[in-house]
């Protein structure tokens, strides 16, 4: 698709659901379709659909070592319940190597050297061979992605990036899930309503957004995955 399709597409998507948005996908991508997932409220909602729609659609997830363990609960018990095509992508280097030749807790000195390592080239990697992929983004999760369109170049693979809850709410989004019965991570129910790795994220109070627990101590917002390229950073 050049850029005047995309628009137009993403244009007409705006008045369309996720169900029909996740259809055409499959239907127009097929099996270079994957979806891109870290198994949070909207992912677990994806996932759901998808499987009256395309269930063996790959669902690719970025396994930093660094995940919560009620996290890697939870992708296990959606992988068996949704039988899921799951691949786990994993760093290059063990968090163990990777103080080795980075220097010890590089989340707290160079957070953005740290994604890119454990997420953004992975992610990256895993891409490799498709031509779309399906992201839980919504504009109602932070000023930084308030402008989110439904469906885009991605800037990192080249590849079509398509965001079917864009337009959806948090309170939408679990409004689903309870109706549905669907299985969430505890960690929610505990004042988490993101979830990252465990060295950079935690509880928020009621007043601050939805990513207001991400990296807490610096000025940074996103991981990486949905910005433009990291300029390779010096270590330390």
């Amino acid at each position: 698709m050049n850029r005047y399709e995309i628009e137009k597409q993403a244009e007409e998507f705006e008045n369309a659901g996720p169900r029909e948005i996740l259809s055409w996908a499959s239907e127009t991508y097929a099996d270079k379709l994957a979806i891109v997932t870290s198994f949070q409220s909207t992912g677990i909602v994806t996932l759901h659909m998808l499987g009256s729609i395309a269930p063996r659609t790959p669902v690719l997830t970025l396994d930093t070592g660094l995940l919560f363990p009620e996290t890697q609960e939870l992708i296990d018990r959606l992988e068996e319940r949704f039988d899921l095509d799951l691949r786990r992508i994993k760093p290059r280097q063990t968090p163990k190597q990777q103080a080795r030749d980075y220097g010890d807790r590089l989340w707290e000195r160079n957070p953005d050297r740290c994604c890119h390592i454990r997420k953004t080239i992975p992610l990256r990697d895993a891409l490799v061979g498709f031509e779309a992929w399906v992201t839980g983004l919504r504009r109602d999760q932070s000023a930084g992605r308030a402008a989110t369109p439904i469906l885009s170049r991605d800037r990192q693979s080249g590849l079509i990036k398509i965001a079917p809850f864009a337009n959806w709410s948090e309170t939408r989004v679990w409004r689903y899930i309870r109706e549905h019965d669907l299985p969430y991570n505890p960690l929610h129910d505990m004042g988490y309503p993101s979830i990252g790795c465990w060295t950079c994220t935690k509880a928020v109070s009621g007043d601050e957004d939805l990513r207001g627990g991400r990296w807490s101590n610096s000025s940074k917002t996103e991981c990486g995955i949905h910005v433009a390229p990291l300029v390779e950073a010096p270590r330390g």
